[in-house]
């Protein structure tokens, strides 16, 4: 039988690529339910193509556009909107997979209905568990849920797993099983030779243009500053129950080795591969089996180098200001909320690209709360941050 999917953020970069691996694979999977933000133009394309039985858009005004749409084409889909139709369609009982790909903290509710339903979770949206870890974890367990990683450097670092790890995720340690020290790659960013003065200067449409990948907005300024890295630092931890002498990051610009494992007898396992998340989105769909898919093969012989080297600070501060978050929970969902508007504000040409870490600086030197103990108190720290970074932009651009 097919395995039927919802897709959280189906309009987006990782949404459009898992329904290629699902076009390419349709004898396997099908596609019950779609959720996106306000691309109606796109949302109907896909309902065209992939026929699922619900749509969901964020606002009423994007559902009754696409409801138009889909009435004149003569397709009898359900439209809902708003966050709590997400979690609906994230737990509906015939849902076998849900990708969780809505970028932001926005994703945790659907991502969290899915657990609690005891889906398989494919995880797209690192937000969830950089600012609810543990909690998130425990969730997975006590609901026996099956958590996935999509980011390219986790599904990596999961693949070059022992089995028995991979079983129990975030739970195992890593020392019994032979293993040494997990290493994150990243490729740097488009702004790795760019002279330290002229940082200040960057453009969106610069921060945007990643030489390797192909991402959304906000994830691409994230990897110019490195942001990215730290977060998925952070994501590490929680997912491999790593300690952060467990967890090293490596500059590797070309994007081929994709994360690695260093084992105790000296041994490195690498995954490798050209960057196209299509690879992994595979991978975790079809897990523990491999589907094909028809996506360039790396050709060795066409590499001229694999070069590795460490992150400058000077460069990378938000990388450093997440790895030093990553010892509170409190303070990473203050880092990752701060992240959000500071980048927003940065695409919205309000604050420079190096007023990103100066903010997120302030108002972590500025805000403290103690360890959250529920969801509840995560969104709590997570709206108070928020109301942080908004003051502190609007001094920013009242200094400049």
């Amino acid at each position: 039988m097919k395995k039927k999917l919802t897709i959280l953020g189906s309009t987006g970069s990782i949404g459009i690529h898992t329904l290629t691996v699902i076009q390419q694979n349709s004898e396997k999977f099908a596609v019950h339910a779609l959720v996106a933000g306000y691309n109606t133009e796109l949302m109907t394309k896909q309902c065209w193509e992939f026929k699922p039985k619900w749509a969901s858009m964020a606002s009423r005004r994007a559902a009754q556009h696409l409801k138009f749409n889909l009435n004149q084409m003569g397709l009898a889909i359900n439209v809902l909107f708003g966050i709590e139709s997400a979690c609906k369609l994230a737990s509906l009982e015939e849902i076998d997979i849900v990708m969780s790909a809505i970028a932001g903290t926005v994703g945790l509710a659907p991502t969290l209905s899915a657990i609690k339903a005891g889906k398989r979770v494919l995880l797209a949206n690192k937000e969830s568990i950089v600012i609810c870890g543990r909690l998130l974890m425990d969730a997975v367990r006590m609901h026996n849920a099956h958590l996935l990683p999509v980011d390219s450097e986790h599904n990596a670092i999961f693949q070059c797993l022992p089995k028995p790890v991979q079983e129990n995720l975030g739970y195992a340690s890593l020392k019994d099983h032979g293993i040494s020290k997990i290493i994150l790659t990243g490729s740097g960013g488009p702004f790795r030779f760019v002279p330290l003065s002229k940082l200040e200067s960057m453009t969106p449409e610069q921060a945007c243009s990643h030489p390797n990948w192909i991402m959304g907005k906000k994830i691409s300024v994230d990897s110019a500053s490195m942001m990215n890295k730290g977060l998925e630092y952070i994501e590490a931890k929680h997912l491999f129950n790593a300690s952060s002498k467990q967890i090293k990051v490596v500059l590797h610009p070309q994007s081929i080795i994709h994360s690695m494992i260093h084992y105790i007898d000296g041994s490195i396992m690498a995954q490798m591969g050209l960057p196209d998340m299509r690879t992994h989105i595979a991978h975790v769909m079809a897990y523990p089996d491999r589907i094909s898919i028809n996506i360039p093969q790396l050709n060795f012989y066409s590499l001229d180098t694999l070069s590795f080297g460490k992150p400058d600070k000077k460069r990378y501060p938000c990388l450093y200001l997440a790895i030093e978050a990553s010892l509170h929970q409190a303070t990473t969902i203050i880092l990752n909320a701060v992240n959000e508007i500071a980048v927003s504000a940065f695409l919205s040409q309000k604050i420079r690209f190096t007023d990103i870490a100066v903010i997120i600086q302030e108002v972590l030197d500025n805000l403290y709360y103690k360890e959250p103990k529920n969801i509840e108190e995560v969104m709590f720290i997570d709206n108070q941050a928020r109301k942080k970074a908004f003051l502190c932009i609007k001094k920013f651009m009242y200094e400049r």
